[in-house]
């Protein structure tokens, strides 16, 4: 089983490895590559009343119920409405030490590169709009900015606020 996106110091210290870009709302984002699954058309949705915003819908994958998340919540981006171009990126990944199998919501998907073609920096502290604790770092490749998220990071926090609103 691979670690969450894009997160062993190997890969942060210039290691090779593939990784795949995909948009949301211009912003162009990487993940580990070796944690995709598959990437789907816009699957029909099926809402979870009262869940949070964040990971509100589940898709049927292949037979399975997969929790469908939407990084768009976390980093407090506009949430249109799907369009052609709208995708399903299926990852597979840890989360508390079990293997999870989850969707993310993307604009669009881009490419394929290699990690090694990125130099990879630390999130400024200043004049980012995001919680750096959320990012890995920020690279550039082909001449554009990339955000590495740190998907299990994420996940944990949106897996403790769901604690604390229950408790």
């Amino acid at each position: 089983m691979t670690e969450t996106l894009l997160e062993t110091e190997a890969v942060l210290r210039g290691a090779s490895r593939p990784a795949l870009t995909f948009a949301l709302q211009g912003e162009i984002f990487a993940i580990d590559a070796d944690t995709v699954r598959e990437i789907l058309d816009m699957p029909a949705i099926t809402r979870v009343p009262n869940a949070p915003a964040f990971a509100n819908g589940l898709i049927n994958v292949r037979g399975r119920v997969v929790p469908l998340a939407d990084l768009r919540v976390t980093f407090a981006m506009d949430r249109p409405e799907p369009d052609a171009d709208t995708r399903i990126i299926v990852i597979e990944t840890l989360l508390d030490g079990e293997e999870n199998i989850l969707g993310i919501v993307a604009d669009k998907v881009l490419d394929v590169c290699d990690l090694e073609d990125v130099a990879i920096e630390d999130a400024p502290q200043v004049g980012m709009r995001w919680h750096p604790e959320f990012l890995l770092g920020i690279g550039r490749y082909a001449g554009d900015f990339v955000i590495l998220p740190n998907i299990g990071q994420i996940f944990a926090d949106h897996l403790n606020s769901l604690n604390r609103e229950t408790n």
